[in-house]
This record gives structure tokens, C-alpha cells and sequence, in this order.
């Protein structure tokens, strides 16, 4: 069964998940502490078939160019605004995997957190190429873990196994981008929505439009723009 732990969806390879996580860190840490983490990606054809075999479904799909560019802007703005630098990498040739299921491994090792840190660290600070097991490796011993072993989680079919299993939750969940939030019935799409999830986690009362049925409906705010950048994979 779902957990009814208010939870996030982070992923690498997101700049705004990325600038998600620095807010977690420096201006919500008690909420860092209490949500749960899930990793977010795009599967391989081996997860996929894995999550398909399973009755699960990903329901990402890729941005345009002209997203593409917007967000390259957008993203000297919100970093420059949070006083962070960044470097755009190069996904020579992406295999998302490699970090992602690494993540589980240094979950389960109690290093979860700090793996999280590294990761973001070579990737949007450094510039470095998160897809090469090599680059995991180093930020997964500087995490304190044991980099090789992190890094060969793809390898292992009983990580996959688990990876699967994140990635039917993603699809229950309904997660189509990230930073993701969810709480309850409540889901918030984004890194501007923060605020907002980090408000009903500390148990303040949000405004609601009635529900029908199990499934709460919410009046949109005027001039509300539904398709947005803060949220992306």
C-alpha cells in the first residue's frame, strides 16, 4: 500500500529538482527531515520493461527546445536569486539508472542524504557527467559509501527489483515531472510550490474548494499558469 508520509520525488538530472533540494536544505531542514525521498527518472529499456510486466506506466514526457532554452534562462534567475553557482553538464549520452539506483544502495547504507548532496554537487555545480559510473563513484565515496558498489547497482537485479517498485509508485503517485510533492490527496508540482507543501506539512489549514468523492478538487487561483517551468524532468 502507498505511504501516507508526505514525500517528495527529486530527480539529478533537473535543474529546478536540483534547486528544489538547496531549498529543502537551507530554508525548510525540519521538513528535509520528516517527508520521504524518492528517486525520479526516466527508465532503461530493461526498467521500463520491468514497470510494464508489473501493470505500471511512466507518464514523463520530453520538453521542447523552446523549454529547453526558457529554463537555461530561468535557471541563471532562480540560482542567482538563492546567491548558488551552477554548470550546465553534458549528457553525452544519458543513462539515468547510474545514479538514480544508486541512490537506493545509499539509502540503504543510511547515507541516503549525503549521496543526494554529491550527486547534485557533480552535476550542477561541477558540470560532471552523471551517467558515467565513474563520476558516481567518486561522489558516492565522498558520501562515504563504497563508490564501486554504488556504482553498479544497475548491475544488480535485486536493485533493480527496487527500482521497479519506485517507479510504480511514481506511476500511482502520478508524478509527470519534478520537484514533486505530495501530502495526503495534496500534490504540488514544482519548486515554487514548495512553500505551500512545507505549509501543510507543518499542519496549517490551506484553502480548499469542496470535494466530490475520495478525490479532492482545488479552485484554481486566477491567472494561474497550469503548464510551467518549475517543474521538469
Amino acid at each position: 500500500m502507498p505511504t501516507k508520509t508526505p514525500r517528495w520525488y527529486f530527480s539529478f538530472r533537473s535543474p529546478y529538482s536540483w534547486l528544489a533540494y538547496r531549498d529543502l536544505i537551507d530554508r525548510y531542514p525540519d521538513i528535509a527531515d520528516s517527508i520521504e525521498w524518492i528517486p525520479f527518472w526516466e527508465p532503461d529499456s530493461e526498467s521500463a520493461s520491468m514497470l510494464g510486466e508489473a501493470g505500471g506506466n511512466f507518464a514523463y514526457v520530453p520538453m521542447s527546445k523552446e523549454k529547453h532554452r526558457y529554463i537555461l534562462q530561468d535557471l541563471r534567475r532562480l540560482a542567482a536569486e538563492r546567491e548558488l553557482n551552477f554548470r550546465w553538464p553534458v549528457d553525452r549520452d544519458p543513462h539515468w539508472e547510474v545514479a538514480h539506483l544508486g541512490y537506493i544502495v545509499a539509502n540503504s547504507e543510511g547515507r541516503g542524504r549525503a549521496y543526494v548532496d554529491e550527486v547534485y554537487r557533480s552535476r550542477w555545480e561541477l558540470g560532471e557527467d552523471i551517467s558515467e559510473s565513474e563520476v558516481v563513484a567518486a561522489a558516492a565515496r565522498r558520501a562515504g559509501l563504497d563508490g564501486e558498489l554504488v556504482a553498479s547497482a544497475q548491475h544488480d537485479p535485486a536493485v533493480r527489483a527496487e527500482g521497479r517498485d519506485v517507479l510504480l509508485r511514481i506511476d500511482r503517485d502520478g508524478v509527470f515531472g519534478v520537484p514533486f510533492f505530495v501530502s495526503g490527496h495534496d500534490k504540488y508540482w514544482g519548486v515554487e510550490r514548495l512553500p505551500s507543501f512545507a505549509a501543510v506539512v507543518r499542519g496549517q489549514v490551506m484553502q480548499q474548494a469542496p470535494v466530490k468523492g475520495d478525490e479532492p478538487t482545488f479552485a484554481p487561483l486566477a491567472g494561474a499558469d497550469c503548464g510551467h517551468a518549475g517543474g521538469c524532468g
